[in-house]
């Protein structure tokens, strides 16, 4: 068996020319820019890297896109304060702190000085309790981008049985929650698998669909899974390899050449689960700036 490519590029594309019509469509009935606001703090690379992408996808939905930049020792009260700001400015529709905040800062603090209603990553305490309970809410990034590239596949999730593997609250926890209430693209029989779990393998050899995001290459081989299971791979790590202008290369949590042999579809690394992330930022964005 050769997997088929859940191309995460051309699906965010096609997904992203939609949000920029909605937009369009927005901007000429209402009067209404949806606005987003990103702040970061300090300069981590990748950080900095998500950032501009972020602003880039922005601008080219036709949106306003707001960067707010510190450095590292700006005072946590500070950023406090220019979140309640964003808050209160109406042409702001959606708040994002780009993580990790370096040391010394409480995300939790952060996070939850983000109004609910512009909280565009899904994040809030308000939101997941939402999420958690069936309520409308904005879902979460790239939870939401995995059920979409799942939905790719034309398979029926209803009834299946899901293994995700990792637990964090931006990904694990969140796409176990998606993929297990009721609903459209939903109804599976979803086993959360982490650190504590003794075998991976004897969840992943029953599962119809793994999302790994263990943040470890490797983490999923092909022998680990049922013949026709859908993989997708939420890992993004850096390789040593020579034969790169960079010395390195990235890779995801799951050995792609033999889990591609045994699965009917997975998502590379690059290419996969990244675009995603973004294009459902927008998504929620435009929904924002829709309800006013």
């Amino acid at each position: 068996m050769s997997a088929a490519i859940l191309d995460g590029k051309k699906l965010a594309a096609q997904m992203r020319a939609e949000i920029a019509a909605g937009v369009a469509a927005l901007k000429a009935e209402k009067g209404v820019t949806p606005g987003l606001a990103v702040i970061l703090v300090g300069e981590n690379p990748a950080s900095v890297s998500y950032v501009t992408a972020k602003g880039k996808a922005c601008r080219e939905a036709g949106m306003l896109s707001r960067e707010i930049r510190f450095p590292v020792d700006i005072p946590e009260s500070r950023l406090i304060e220019t979140i309640e700001a964003l808050n209160a400015d109406p042409a702001i529709h959606g708040i994002l702190v780009q993580l990790p905040l370096p040391k010394g800062f409480s995300e939790k603090k952060v996070i939850d000085a983000i109004a609910p209603e512009k909280d565009v990553d899904g994040f809030t305490p308000v939101n997941v309790g939402k999420m958690l309970i069936g309520d409308d809410c904005f879902l979460p990034c790239t939870p939401h981008g995995i059920v979409k590239l799942i939905e790719v596949t034309g398979m029926d999730i209803q009834g299946k049985h899901a293994v995700v593997i990792g637990r964090s609250n931006i990904v694990g926890k969140p796409v176990a929650v998606l993929l297990s209430r009721k609903g459209r693209s939903a109804n599976a029989t979803v086993t959360l698998c982490h650190t504590g779990t003794p075998d991976l393998s004897v969840y992943t050899k029953t599962a119809d669909i793994v999302v790994v995001a263990a943040g470890r290459p490797h983490t999923l081989t092909g022998d680990m899974l049922k013949p026709g299971a859908v993989v997708i791979d939420v890992g993004v790590n850096r390789v040593p390899d020579a034969t790169k202008p960079k010395g390195y290369r990235l890779c995801g949590d799951a050995d792609y050449e033999s889990c591609a042999e045994v699965a009917s579809a997975i998502t590379p690394v690059p290419g996969g689960v990244g675009p995603m992330t973004i294009t459902m930022l927008l998504w929620n964005t435009l929904e924002s700036a829709r309800r006013g």
